[in-house]
């Protein structure tokens, strides 16, 4: 018999983990609708046509394609080879593949927006949490199936959105008691910046070259600026970009003498100067930001663990402004943000902050002593769970010591023991399992015990 397995970049999560999951999805969900965010949930698969192209040649390599049905028809076998041929050649062929999994929850929100138009009130506040999936190569902190929370705005243009959102960040992350730094850039600065290096249509090939510089280094992206036949001056001019340093106030100054001169990256400059007053929230311009996909137009946000757990961004996100114009419906502006819920969770694990009750799970577990005594303990059981205390009583009749091990290994807090004596005086015996502590009270005391 084959041993089980996982797909490569998935996992199973047990109760414990489960649990402490809930304990960050439940904060980023309450922070959402504190700032009235309305729930939103899309199909896991959409139609490829909605996907491809949408993430910039690097995110459209990580889409999985589903299969569609009935390729296992022999009559259909001759045509399926064939049309396995041409995917080898990159191509897309319907009759093998027409939907794929959903690589972010941006893009089918846009869909929606699309789909929804005229029943939707603007601006339209949402927020998701699903997962999406990513043909990626696992490593740590990078998972092929994995959670994200968005929160988008769509139908403003003001960048109290932008404010809104950076807030929402710093929420989250204080309740979570994570020290994260905000990085903020702005697409119309690189937008700018490839103006002065060849033309607009440079403006995704500089992207996606300067969004590798933590990973490749310097030399390797200028390496790679030049395989995208920008010369060598050109490629002169964003390493100068690049070595733009200091505090915000003097990056933006050394900025506004490279790129003020263009409309784009005086709006860019603007944009991050009223972000940088109107928000309670600390951020850093950081000009190596370009979050590489198509769709950013505005300011552009990334969330970074404290420095000393070594994994990549937790969060990012950044303005679009015409998105659902992909789905014949032009002219909606948005914003949104997301969360890396794996990626905050192995940070929490690493920093060892998760609260000590994070994983009680049953408050109070009544040892069964027999069948008298245990219909009395479930008549007290199911009147404690209607005052919201989480209880259980042991399934069978055993040894004191193997009831008691139960309750240390699923981490339960107290436990309850009624035998026969207290059967008959109508009280039990209350043990807290932390300190040791037994008291015996009342039937009645128990129902409005402090657990």
């Amino acid at each position: 018999m084959t041993k089980p397995s996982l797909p490569q970049g998935t996992r199973d999560f047990g109760p414990d983990v489960v649990r402490k999951r809930n304990y960050i999805l439940n904060i980023i969900k309450n922070v959402f609708e504190l700032y009235g965010f309305q729930p939103l949930e899309t199909p896991a698969m959409e139609n490829l046509d909605t996907l491809m192209g949408k993430y910039g040649e690097e995110g459209d390599k990580l889409i999985f394609k589903i299969l569609n049905n009935g390729l296992d028809n022999k009559e259909k076998e001759n045509q399926t080879r064939e049309d396995f041929e041409k995917i080898l050649q990159g191509k897309n062929v319907k009759g093998i593949t027409e939907r794929a999994l959903k690589y972010d929850l941006t893009i089918p929100f846009a869909r929606y927006v699309a789909m929804n138009y005229n029943n939707l009130t603007f601006p339209f506040k949402r927020y998701q949490i699903q997962p999406v999936w990513r043909a990626d190569r696992p490593q740590k902190g990078r998972y092929r199936e994995f959670y994200q929370c968005d929160a988008d705005v769509v139908g403003s243009n003001s960048l109290l959105n932008e404010v809104e959102l950076a807030n929402i960040y710093a929420d989250v992350f204080s309740r979570l008691k994570i020290n994260t730094g905000l990085k903020i850039n702005h697409r119309k600065i690189l937008t700018a910046l490839a103006g002065q290096c060849g033309g607009a249509e440079k403006m995704n090939d500089i992207a996606i070259a300067i969004d590798k510089l933590d990973k490749i280094g310097l030399e390797k992206v200028k390496e790679e600026l030049k395989q995208r036949n920008l010369t060598t001056s050109q490629v002169g001019i964003i390493e100068k970009y690049l070595s733009i340093s200091g505090s915000n106030e003097e990056k933006l100054n050394l900025l506004n003498s490279l790129l003020g001169n263009s409309e784009n990256g005086k709006k860019g400059i603007d944009d991050l100067k009223y972000l940088l007053t109107t928000c309670r929230s600390p951020l850093t311009i950081d000009l190596t930001l370009a979050r590489g996909l198509d769709y950013y137009t505005g300011i552009i946000f990334e969330a970074m663990p404290p420095s000393s757990v070594k994994i990549g961004s937790i969060g990012g996100g950044g303005r679009y402004d015409d998105l659902t114009g992909l789905f014949g419906v032009p002219n909606i502006p948005g914003v949104g943000i997301s969360f890396g819920v794996d990626r905050i969770y192995d940070v929490m694990e690493e920093l060892n902050i998760f609260p000590a009750d994070v994983n009680v799970s049953t408050q109070l577990l009544f040892f069964n002593l027999g069948e008298k005594e245990s219909r009395n303990s479930f008549e007290l059981m199911q009147q404690l769970r209607q005052k919201g205390i989480r209880c259980e009583l042991y399934h069978e009749s055993v040894k004191f010591d193997k009831q008691f091990k139960y309750a240390e290994k699923k981490n339960i807090p107290f436990v309850a023991i009624i035998g026969e004596k207290e059967l008959k005086e109508n009280t039990c015996n209350i043990k807290n399992l932390a300190t040791g502590q037994q008291q015996t009270i009342s039937q009645a005391e128990l129902l409005n015990y402090n657990f």
